[in-house]
């Protein structure tokens, strides 16, 4: 087992390589009660059962989980179930779950402990990470949340092998994300024929957990974890969350290569490397022309917009993150007929 320490409003470790149902055990004995979040498809799975002390509230999958009527329904059973302030809520499902779980114990009795069980590849390397939790709002992604941080973080890696090609595919835009903004070493990870997944996580939460415990509320350095994301939400929720968090920030890390092109001078191998990578695993690259106008809509409402101008993260080469305080519509439809199909 692995361990790395992630420092928000307080210290927390992330364990790669445990065992998830010994962990929920160990979790369950030490809180007079926990109530397990997941999803239908985790439940029929796993095959879990409630007890004197440990409840369940189905969720449904994905993104459709992130929702108030969902949070309300969280809530809800807590109160049913007398979930108190000494008791637990565990996440164990994608982002989404983690995310869902989250924002829920944040805001419970005015806070209770959380613990999280990723089960993608993209909720063990980013969503799970950092203490950001939340729901999305009907104006767009992520709008309603919070920082808090879980107790743990606890990988099993064995989920990984129930995963679809086309999720683990989404993972790895997560992953090669943190490549390109910080440690060069995934990329080279990420085009392996064998792939080291456990070594890759480790090295993208390595990354994560750097930025997020020296900047835990995204005052300025935590906003390069947001690379390709800028973009990347306004497509997904423009496609009416039928793409995967990460294809949508696959598209959007493309636009950022190429945006960083135009204004901060990105090699043009480096923007090809963008475009090899995430091809190697499926991801799209390129978004339809006609949805420029509606992207820019979305993309005013996104929460790092400020005094009404646009802002992305670029690199000016790999592993240098650059700002871009505010970037012109002009400027924008440019660069977007490079990633137009």
């Amino acid at each position: 087992m692995k361990i790395i320490n992630v420092k928000g409003e307080h210290r927390y470790p992330v364990k790669i390589g445990v065992n998830w149902a010994s962990q929920v055990k160990t979790i369950s004995s030490i809180h007079s009660k926990t109530l397990i979040v997941a999803p239908k498809s985790i439940v029929s799975r796993y095959k879990f059962k409630e007890n004197s002390s440990v409840k369940l509230l189905i969720t449904p999958e994905g993104e459709n989980q992130k929702t108030l009527n969902s949070l309300d329904k969280v809530w809800s059973k807590c109160a049913v179930e007398g979930i108190a302030r000494a008791d637990a809520i565990i996440g164990i499902g994608g982002g989404a779950t983690t995310d869902l779980a989250g924002f829920a114990a944040s805001s419970w009795l005015r806070g209770i402990s959380w613990y999280a069980f990723p089960t993608s590849l993209a909720g063990m390397v980013d969503a799970a990470i950092g203490g950001k939790t939340g729901v999305n709002a009907k104006s767009g992604k992520n709008l309603i949340g919070s920082f808090y941080s879980p107790s743990e973080v606890l990988i099993d890696l064995s989920f990984l092998n129930t995963l679809s090609k086309r999720d683990l595919s989404a993972g790895m835009a997560e992953v090669i994300k943190c490549g390109f903004i910080a440690d060069y070493r995934i990329l080279n990870l990420a085009q392996d024929d064998d792939l080291d997944y456990q070594q890759l996580i480790a090295r993208s939460i390595k990354v994560k957990a750097d930025v997020v415990s020296k900047d835990f509320k995204e005052s300025k350095l935590r906003e390069i974890l947001n690379y390709g994301h800028t973009l990347g939400h306004a497509i997904e929720k423009n496609s009416g969350y039928r793409l995967r968090h990460g294809e949508a920030v696959s598209i959007g890390m493309v636009f950022a290569a190429e945006l960083s092109k135009q204004l901060a001078g990105l090699s043009d191998d480096a923007v090809l490397l963008h475009r090899e990578l995430l091809r190697n695993f499926d991801l799209p690259i390129s978004y339809p022309g006609n949805k420029f106008k509606s992207l820019l809509t979305l993309l005013a409402s996104d929460k790092k917009v400020k005094n009404s101008k646009l802002r992305f993260i670029g690199i000016s080469k790999i592993g240098k993150p650059v700002w871009f305080d505010d970037v012109s519509p002009s400027t924008l439809s440019k660069v977007y007929e490079r990633i137009a199909k």
